[in-house]
């Protein structure tokens, strides 16, 4: 039984891509695998979310969508501009532990950034995560502002006294720049250990087959796969 919280550094960063990653690798591994939302924003009731995405890539059908919310806000608000209840984080992390009950691996996939509010009175993904005893994979931008986020996204985790998981950086551009090669380094430096893996730019677009090899190169082993960020580091080399 195990339960991974998947977070970014802010919104749009990759974290339903990799979500999809993990949960395609267990599947492949022939784990039990469910991914749970506590809340969509920003899409229809008519509209694929979060979860569809999931499905899609990564062929787990065992997903879970807690709240969808129409207008693309933080939980909390987006539930008072629709009139509708706000998302219940104990409720939410009651169903995680039923589902943990029956499943190898639950991935909880958050909304936003790790201290975005689900209800009026503030409770967070930190404080699901907490509650859970659950570890955090923190999802990052390769590009100019990740560091500043970065590190007070890491910093706040440390305050909650929460389990960092890693760091993956979510779209590796194919034709990185000096800031994406230089923020590696950095990155690894605010985690206190190498990267757990960059995810191919664009890797949400492939089908099925092509992103479960995608997966496999783009996450290190304690995700399942066979990211080296040792080798990924000698691409990196920059020029005087």
């Amino acid at each position: 039984m195990s339960i991974l919280v998947v977070t970014g550094t802010d919104t749009g960063v990759g974290k339903t891509v990799v979500t999809a990653a993990v949960a395609s690798l267990a599947r492949e591994r022939g784990s039990s695998v469910a991914v749970l939302k506590p809340a969509q924003t920003g899409v229809s009731d008519t509209e694929p979310g979060d979860v569809d995405d999931i499905i899609r890539l990564s062929g787990v059908r065992t997903t879970f969508e807690s709240a969808r919310y129409p207008a693309a806000l933080s939980p909390a608000a987006a539930a008072r501009l629709a009139g509708l209840p706000p998302v219940s984080l104990a409720r939410v992390a009651d169903r995680v532990g039923e589902l943990a009950d029956s499943h190898r691996l639950v991935i909880v996939e958050g909304a936003g950034g790790l201290l975005v509010r689900f209800d009026e009175e503030g409770a967070t993904l930190a404080d699901l995560a907490r509650a859970l005893s659950a570890p955090v994979l923190l999802v990052t931008r390769a590009g100019l502002g990740t560091l500043n986020h970065t590190a007070l996204t890491l910093e706040a985790m440390a305050h909650r006294g929460l389990e960092p998981a890693g760091v993956v950086i979510g779209s590796w551009p194919a034709e990185p720049g000096v800031a994406e090669r230089s923020n590696v380094a950095d990155l690894e430096m605010l985690a206190a250990r190498p990267l757990a893996g960059a995810l191919p730019e664009g890797a949400g677009l492939l089908g099925r087959d092509a992103f479960a090899r995608a997966a496999r190169s783009g996450l290190g082993p304690a995700l399942g796969g066979g990211f080296d960020p040792a080798a990924f580091r000698t691409t990196l080399r920059l020029s005087p």
